[in-house]
């Protein structure tokens, strides 16, 4: 299948621009379980992500860590600059109600926090990475650029996480279930298993020795695209889930809230691939979906489905940009299609949806108004849904023009608006009231 460079230039570019370097691991505090790697697409993925075979009973108690080299650092007088990380795994509980182990960073900062109260906590929900378990973001922060002929694996989200940092606020970033970890599939855009994950992190956190926060420290959220809708579901579950993490604010940029508007866009996208991916995490979380999937994925399909399991965002987009579904289908029907035409499917979409529940403490919802990757339209309406629950709701419309790419009118609102949201989320850290515009959401585009 040819390359499709301008899909991806905007990726690498960013890449590049942050750098790569590669530093062996140290070894870790805790047994690692297996003492041998495996490998995808080449990259050897560390023992410290194979999970031992028996886990703890609570959630959030750390498994195993140990020391992280960032890629970007630089000497300073008390220790590393931004500051020094941590590779975590943690006990989380997944959509089934089972243990799971999850991996991810903590990233103690170098600069003083100078807003009211300890130093705050910001869990970090990245945006899509991809289902191979080399595209985890802990991985990234060592390996910012993976590009070795077999893969391309870009490690945008250290942007924020540096930005978080050189405010002096503390950061740990989730990997979500079943990416980077070995034993399982990435349950791509799972609203469960990622809120679960993102608030497990906090907990994971917390328990470090090494690390300044406490249970008194404010803790937020900040995701954009799947970490969008990670943070939001974890706002809405929090209460329930994780009444022990309170929320001082959750920034949830350009949300993918209703996953049937968002297959249908994504379909013929430059990001196409991400349909595989949520068809793979579906399957993985409920295998009763399989005999549907059989009767409709023909043997083009399959193999695609299998292809990107161990792919990131950059294989996707040369691999799978601008493809139909399709030609995925033995009747030639796409899968918005199949969803239209099989029940269940309908059912198991619409227990994805977020957005039927109080989020717990201020939210900031933005949303990029030419986004249609993940379309404008269904994150104003979370913002709505929100509205009309009572929710604290500042809702931010990213006006930027169409520019003729999916993955363009997606990322833009993601750089445009960043400093925005991060300045959004450190004023309710230091304590500072949020307002609601909610109000106004009748005019509002």
């Amino acid at each position: 299948m040819p390359p499709r460079p301008r899909t991806l230039a905007a990726a690498i570019v960013a890449a590049l621009a942050l750098g790569a370097q590669a530093v062996p691991a140290a070894a870790a505090d805790g047994p690692a379980g297996d003492s041998t790697t495996t490998t995808s697409r080449g990259v050897e993925i560390p023992a410290f992500y194979t999970p031992p075979s028996e886990l703890p009973g609570a959630d959030g108690t750390l498994i195993r860590h140990e020391p992280l080299p960032l890629a970007l650092s630089l000497p300073g007088i008390d220790g590393p600059l931004p500051g020094r990380a941590t590779r975590l795994m943690y006990k989380s509980t997944d959509a089934n109600g089972e243990a799971v182990a999850v991996t991810g960073a903590y990233i103690e900062p170098a600069a003083r926090w100078r807003g009211d109260g300890p130093r705050p906590l910001v869990a970090v929900a990245p945006g899509t990475m991809g289902q191979g378990d080399q595209c985890a973001a802990s991985m990234a922060l060592e390996h910012p650029l993976q590009l070795n002929g077999q893969t391309v694996s870009v490690g945008y989200e250290d942007l924020s996480v540096y930005r978080l940092l050189l405010r002096g606020v503390a950061v740990v970033v989730t990997d979500y279930v079943g990416l980077g970890t070995t034993d399982r599939l990435h349950t791509y855009v799972n609203r469960v298993d990622g809120a679960h994950a993102v608030l497990d992190a906090v907990r994971a956190a917390r328990a470090l020795d090494s690390g300044s926060v406490t249970s008194e420290s404010r803790v937020g959220l900040f995701g954009y695209s799947q970490g969008g809708g990670a943070t939001a579901a974890a706002a809405e579950l929090q209460p329930s889930y994780a009444p022990d993490v309170q929320l001082a604010g959750t920034y949830a940029g350009a949300p993918p809230a209703d996953l049937t508007e968002v297959t249908r866009a994504i379909d013929g996208s430059d990001l196409a691939g991400a349909l595989g991916w949520s068809l793979n995490g579906f399957l993985q979380t409920e295998p009763a979906l399989r005999p549907i999937a059989n009767r409709y994925i023909n043997e083009a399909g399959q193999e695609a489905l299998k292809d990107l399991s161990t792919m990131c965002v950059g294989d996707a987009l040369f691999g799978y940009g601008g493809d139909s579904s399709t030609d995925w289908t033995k009747t030639g029907q796409s899968i918005s299609d199949v969803i239209r035409a099989e029940p269940v499917l309908q059912t198991f979409l619409a227990e994805q949806r977020i957005g039927s529940l109080k989020p717990a403490g201020p939210v900031r919802v933005a949303t990029g108004t030419s986004d249609d990757l993940v379309p404008h339209g269904q994150a104003r309406r979370l913002a709505v849904d929100w509205c009309g629950k009572g929710a604290q709701v500042t809702y931010v419309p990213v006006l930027l023009p169409g520019v003729g790419s999916g993955l363009l009118n997606h990322f833009a609102p993601l750089l445009t608006d960043q400093g925005s949201a991060i300045s959004w989320l450190t004023d309710r850290l230091s304590g500072e009231p949020a307002g609601s515009n909610c109000w106004s959401m009748p005019v509002q585009p």
